[in-house]
């Protein structure tokens, strides 16, 4: 077997839809409007949260980080799909992909840890109101989400070294439009039971760890407002919570999915591994904006009086 010279990695081939390349065009324009909802959306909640002092509260400095989270989860994908599904341009330098997939998953794992933040603001806020102002001040949050980025870039950064120690032989397809770190090993046709270990503790340590906090940060408020006597109350508490229950479902429900697919899926069609990859990417930057727009009554108001003004 003749392996790829050292220091020389040839490129990877990008993947649109198989057998439905004569589509290709009019899946680009259904990708597009959705990109243009995220681009859009996201970068509207960020334009009034900084325009409107009234919005530079944590909760609101919270949610204008997610919006960038999303912008630069779409801004990391965008390019190689657009080059893919426009001008059928497959090819992807080996460095570009190690790159691409640095941003994404990085964005990825900031996106899990704000949205355990939201869950911690949203706990003090209903079970300490009276404290809610000295323990998460806007230093506090910012304090959070460095630490958050910090987070997630030392965990992928040793991702990419792990790849290049990697040797790679004829396979140099991808199985999406865009480089995931278990979607570029698969090819290796070498021992990558390192990659494989560490990809599996990063998700422990990360998203696993984020998921449980989450899932007791809603159960200690659950607990919290029914002890509220009131229903009235009870009901505005848990209103408050309900746009953040929709974004935590919009991220790890799709994450489940391609979990789930990718385990135990082996005789599933190679097109539902794609559509749950691009469900996995696209949804939450897409909808979050769309969930917060409806369900935030302060940022819904700000929106129509601006468009009002206009």
């Amino acid at each position: 077997m003749i392996f790829s010279n050292v220091t020389t990695y040839r490129p990877f081939l990008l993947t649109g839809f198989p057998g439905l390349e004569d589509s290709h065009l009019v899946i680009s324009t259904l990708f597009c409007a959705l990109y243009l909802v995220a681009l859009m959306g996201n970068s509207t909640i960020l334009v009034i949260i900084r325009v409107e002092e009234s919005l530079h509260a944590p909760m609101y400095l919270l949610l204008s980080t997610l919006a960038a989270t999303d912008l630069g989860l779409c801004a990391a994908t965008l390019p190689t799909l657009l080059k893919l599904f426009w001008f059928n341009v497959r090819e992807i330098d080996f460095y570009a992909c190690l790159i691409q997939m640095f941003f994404i998953h990085v964005f990825s794992l900031m996106e899990s840890g704000i949205l355990l933040t939201m869950a911690f603001d949203r706990y003090v806020a209903i079970s300490n109101p009276l404290r809610y102002t000295t323990i998460l001040t806007n230093a506090t949050i910012v304090k959070i989400v460095v630490g958050l980025l910090l987070r997630a870039v030392a965990a992928v950064f040793p991702v990419p070294f792990f790849i290049k120690r990697l040797r790679f032989c004829k396979a140099n397809v991808l199985s999406h439009s865009y480089c995931l770190h278990p979607d570029i090993i698969k090819l290796s046709c070498s021992d990558h039971h390192i990659n494989s270990v560490y990809g599996l503790i990063m998700i422990l340590l990360t998203f696993g760890v984020d998921s449980v906090f989450i899932l007791l940060s809603y159960l200690k408020i659950l607990v919290t407002v029914l002890s509220i006597a009131s229903q009235v109350e009870q009901s505005k508490a848990l209103n408050t919570c309900v746009s953040h229950i929709c974004a935590v479902l919009l991220v790890y429900v799709p994450m489940l999915g391609v979990s789930i697919i990718h385990r135990f899926g082996k005789h599933v069609p190679p097109l539902v591994h794609i559509i749950m990859g691009y469900v996995y990417l696209l949804v939450p930057p897409v909808l979050n904006p769309v969930v917060y727009c409806i369900k935030t009554r302060e940022i819904r108001t700000r929106i129509q009086s601006h468009l009002l003004k206009w």
